[in-house]
């Protein structure tokens, strides 16, 4: 795996304008930020060594670098699944190629159900926390010493100065902004009424099937993360409504433009390290 990482990292470096120091990664429908960057760079994942391919609908597949707010930026647009049938480590493989590439934070931006009956479609989450229930996790394996100890801990997974910041910058937009628990599921299956009402009762605000491996392994290799989930779809156990990817699809892209704008605020927050 350390070799692998090397070997997509010394591909990258030479083509990089400037050492990023923040990572991004989007999910469905939500590359608007940084379609819109001016990047130095914009490469298929299958141009990269070892990067797995995005598969699912929404998902761009390219990686790009540039600036947003005048801070090196690079920006995973898509991600990958675990039930694209990809393991755990390698979904989050280019989390630890960002940070061999010396980024510091990791931002990630995803599609999510809500399980809270207070938020609507459209909403925006900061997640403070989150419940793994994908039945795997990144760092399965030999630990990779050089980015982080066997057992990282996990208790502020999204740093609460990050999770002010963001709501500090919400204020500043005139937009209300939701926090709350994501649970990750594998998928791809959607939720029933019954795993619905158990989601919600274990304390999940929302349910998606990404984010958590990349947070851990991000995590593990000493990065900030900071996550927002667009509740695209309200799961109540007991009037659920049938929802489409072209559903989701079509509630985040109505979310991007504010996403994107509350994204190129925080980035213009954040502290230099």
């Amino acid at each position: 795996m350390e070799a692998k990482i090397s070997e997509a990292v010394a591909f990258l470096r030479p083509l990089l304008k400037d050492q990023p120091e923040i990572g991004m990664i989007t999910g469905t429908g939500l590359a608007r930020l940084t379609e819109k960057m001016a990047a130095d760079l914009r490469l298929p994942y299958e141009e990269i060594p070892h990067f797995p391919g995005s598969t699912v609908e929404g998902h761009k597949g390219t990686l790009a670098a540039g600036h947003i707010a005048g801070r090196p930026v690079i920006a995973m647009e898509g991600r990958f699944h675990l039930y694209e049938g990809y393991k755990a480590h390698e979904v989050a493989f280019p989390v630890r190629v960002m940070a061999r590439l010396g980024v510091r934070y990791l931002l990630m931006s995803s599609a999510a159900g809500g399980l809270n009956p207070q938020f609507e479609q459209g909403d925006l989450m900061l997640i403070t926390d989150h419940i793994n229930l994908k039945g795997t996790n990144p760092l399965i394996g030999p630990n990779l010493e050089a980015f982080g100890p066997r057992f990282p801990d996990m208790s502020q997974a999204y740093p609460p100065y990050l999770i002010r910041i963001a709501q500090e910058e919400a204020i500043q937009l005139g937009m209300m902004i939701r926090q709350g628990v994501y649970v990750g599921v594998l998928g791809p299956s959607l939720e029933t009424r019954a795993e619905t009402r158990f989601l919600r009762m274990i304390g999940a605000d929302a349910v998606g099937m990404s984010t958590v491996s990349q947070t851990i392994a991000a995590v593990h290799c000493g990065l900030d993360v900071l996550a927002i989930a667009v509740i695209t779809n309200i799961n109540l156990p007991d009037c659920m409504e049938q929802t489409s990817l072209e559903d989701v699809i079509e509630a985040s892209r109505k979310t991007g433009p504010r996403l994107s704008d509350l994204w190129e605020r925080i980035i213009g927050r954040l502290p230099t390290r």
